[in-house]
């Protein structure tokens, strides 16, 4: 057995009361939720191995990571 580490992003939701998603950019198709950061990190990992095992059962190749998320920012003038 191997271990692929995989990279996720953990976005709040616009209504904080509604917790956060989470996906793995190098799994389309793959995401979850949960009431905490630490809760829907947790509920990612147990979709992602779901995920990964469909695609084993299916034939499909795993895709490997890439380590592509690059967060940045970007200062922009608005009218008042």
């Amino acid at each position: 057995m191997r271990t692929l580490t995989y990279e996720i992003v953990i976005e709040q939701e616009t209504d904080q009361k509604a917790g956060y998603s989470v996906y793995c950019p190098d799994l389309p198709g793959c995401f979850s939720n949960g009431g905490s950061a630490a809760e829907a990190k947790n509920n990612m990992a147990e979709a992602m191995a779901l995920h990964l095992e469909s695609l084993i059962a299916h034939g499909n190749p795993i895709p490997q990571p890439r380590h592509a998320v690059q967060i940045e920012t970007i200062d922009l003038a608005v009218p008042a």
